[in-house]
């Protein structure tokens, strides 16, 4: 009877466990969206010494004039309010993560951080507010946190109410980016010595229900499609990845090609996911470092440490300024500081943790989401020795004409090895980013990949 009852008892606790994992939020709950939190789930008040203000709105399509279609700096005339260098980073070491400490350490010379005035430009659409809410009371997590239920109708920021790390989670690789859209991009991955070679390549992002030929559910488990051709060096031209971006990728795993320009074949390409390494980046981050982290979580426990204070970049509009050149921002170590901008932000603290039994070159991740867009800012990587090892820092701006957050750049730092890895640069392109492109199901399939090949 004892163990009868100790087995009911844990099927219970399992059970319990489960819907609390699984649930959505309250009614009760989801009206705090666009009332005391900001329509994404931000506490809309500033702290308590008014160095974050309060929430009121964001930036508004025309916050500054556009320079041929890149956007302009609503903020072009700001001065830093400090500089932290290696010199005085002890002084504020509890508004910095240890891998910004790391990176002091690492490069005392040259690498730090202008602290601009905090301005909070986060704004979306109100539709996609309107998504927000929905999704709130009505998207679920499966019951192992690798996948999301009733989300097909709504499709962003399944969690903005969240109530564990996996959920502050997949509300980053569920954020509104603006719609399709197509870019020109560049990513460098420096010698030790600052001399780089640059890898140019076409972008194609399209999302299911903002695409033609996508019948019944055959996009219910995809969270976008992404064709990537890379377009220089001469070497390298012609090489296409295709992904179709699964949401439930233990269900059914990511679906990857590429197509190789010097052979001329299309093939499966299941190393583009986890610690597969990534495209062009000589070796400098992985598959899944690309928009700071992306893919399933499955190989992580997610733990919600909680909310703080901390310098992140924000608002980097200079940095993507097309005034500014790639041999301007690419440094030996890290790019070059003096064009970026940090402020103070509050972000949520979320630790994933290897599984046991699982395979990962990261071991652990602490990751800092931005609360205001549940963008991912920083993200510190350890090695299995438990090791700091890799820094990411994700350079972000709000694209005030879309009402979307993105990133200036992303930089990957490899501590141990002195170099780095940075990556969608726009700076040099022909064109800014353009939205809106007309998506066919047919542009993104395995078929259309030898097409898509120039040479």
């Amino acid at each position: 009877m004892n163990v009868r009852f100790i087995l009911q008892a844990g099927a219970l606790s399992l059970s319990l466990l489960a819907s609390s994992v699984m649930a959505a939020v309250t009614p009760q709950e989801a009206a705090q969206l666009g009332s005391t939190l900001t329509p994404l789930g931000a506490q809309k008040e500033g702290n308590a010494n008014g160095s974050i203000p309060a929430w009121t709105g964001g930036l508004k399509p025309g916050a500054a004039a556009l320079d041929n279609g890149f956007l302009g700096d609503p903020f072009a005339g700001e001065k830093p309010q400090v500089i932290i260098t290696a010199a005085n980073a002890e002084q504020y070491k509890d508004k910095l993560t240890p891998g910004q400490l790391a990176m002091f350490k690492r490069y005392p010379d040259s690498y730090k951080i202008p602290v601009y005035k905090t301005q909070r430009t986060a704004a979306s659409p109100q539709n996609i507010y309107d998504i927000a809410k929905k999704s709130a009371v009505t998207t679920e997590l499966t019951a192992d946190g690798n996948g999301l239920l009733n989300f097909s109708q709504t499709r962003y920021y399944p969690f903005p109410i969240p109530k564990n790390g996996v959920e502050v989670y997949w509300n980053h690789t569920n954020r509104y980016r603006g719609g399709n859209m197509e870019r020109q991009a560049a990513q460098a991955a420096p010698q030790t010595n600052g001399s780089y070679s640059i890898v140019e390549y076409d972008d194609k992002l399209a999302f299911p229900q903002l695409m033609e030929g996508v019948e019944g559910g055959e996009g219910d488990n995809v969270l976008y499609y992404y064709k990537q051709e890379i377009t220089a060096p001469s070497r390298m031209a012609g090489s296409v990845i295709l992904i179709h971006e699964t949401i439930d990728q233990v269900k059914e795993p990511r679906l990857a090609w590429v197509y190789n320009a010097g052979q001329r074949r299309v093939r499966r390409a299941p190393q583009v996911a986890y610690d597969g390494p990534g495209n062009g980046s000589d070796g400098m981050r992985t598959a899944d470092n690309t928009d700071m982290m992306n893919g399933a979580p499955d190989r992580y426990d997610w733990k919600l440490i909680g909310k703080k204070e901390l310098y992140i970049p924000y608002n980097n509009y200079r940095l993507q300024s097309p005034k500014v050149k790639y041999d301007d921002i690419i440094k030996p170590g890290h790019i070059n500081q003096d064009l970026t901008r940090y402020e103070l932000h509050r972000v949520w603290h979320v630790e994933a943790t290897l599984k046991p039994g699982q395979r990962h070159v990261y071991a652990k991740r602490d990751l800092y989401f931005d609360e205001d867009t549940w963008q991912l800012a920083e993200v510190d990587h350890y090695d299995g020795r438990g090791q700091l090892w890799r820094v990411a820092e994700g350079y972000a701006l709000n694209d005030y004409e879309r009402g979307a957050p993105n990133f200036a750049m992303l930089g990957i730092y490899d501590l141990i090895a002195g170099r780095y890895n940075v990556l969608a640069m726009t700076n040099q392109s022909k064109h800014a980013t353009t939205y809106g492109m007309t998506a066919k199901m047919t542009d993104f399939t395995p078929s259309a990949l030898r097409n898509a090949g120039i040479r």
